[in-house]
């Protein structure tokens, strides 16, 4: 009878609330199931089986081409392009009189930042030490802070942009940025696979976590919690 129960529970939610539950799964629960797993990994093990097989696999088919395109990636995720697009697009939104977005924007991107600070200070990663890499990095390893603020900031415009006609444009350049950004880490020797994974999920779970918070998503999960507390007061009575 119990599990009758919960199956009829699971699929009238479904019903009703169908949206809500997929934003939930793909772009809150899931990542941050994934990037609990990875952070376990790293605490109890150092890392997934092939992180440093496959920084050799990358550092053996290395070009002076990549290398160049690497160190831009790594100077433009840094100091140089990053902030100021950051803070270009900030300063838009303030002027545009569009407070929320902003509030958003800067939450999201700002949140993501130090959620990755915090990180890498509780975990202690050190960096990978393989080879004498041509952009060398004192901090700690995990999880990768230039994949996570990429990562961020793509999502974070893919949101604002997703109403307009843009939306398609911010995704895919946001995905190429993201990914560039995130293979650029590994292929300069300075990020294990794992750390550049964990800030690309770290960041989907935290943008799409604000993004349920501020797209009127908060007044659904009351709904949902009203619907799951009438339905089961339902059966007990």
């Amino acid at each position: 009878m119990y599990l009758s129960a919960l199956w009829g529970f699971g699929r009238l939610l479904w019903r009703q609330h169908r949206q809500l539950l997929l934003g939930l799964l793909l772009g809150f629960v899931g990542p941050w199931c994934v990037f609990i797993k990875v952070a376990q990994e790293v605490w109890e093990d150092q890392g997934f089986f092939g992180d440093q097989a496959l920084l050799e696999l990358l550092h053996r088919t290395g070009s002076p081409g990549q290398d160049a395109v690497a160190l831009w990636m790594a100077r433009a995720g840094g100091t140089l392009w990053t902030p100021v697009v950051e803070a270009a697009v900030l300063g838009g939104l303030l002027l545009a009189r569009q407070r929320r977005a902003a509030l958003f924007f800067l939450l999201s991107v700002g949140g993501a930042g130090a959620l990755n600070l915090l990180a890498k200070l509780l975990l202690a990663r050190a960096r990978p030490a393989l080879w004498m890499s041509i952009a060398p990095e004192t901090t700690y390893s995990f999880p990768s802070g230039h994949a996570m603020g990429a990562a961020a900031l793509a999502l974070t415009l893919g949101v604002l942009l997703w109403p307009t006609r843009a939306r398609w444009v911010a995704v895919a350049v946001g995905t190429a940025w993201a990914l560039l950004m995130g293979w650029s880490r590994m292929y300069l020797g300075v990020h294990f696979p794992s750390d550049v994974l964990a800030g690309w999920v770290g960041s989907v779970g935290w943008v799409g976590g604000m993004h349920l918070l501020f797209d009127r998503s908060a007044l659904n999960l009351r709904q949902l919690w009203r619907d799951t507390r009438t339905y089961w007061l339902a059966r007990r009575g």
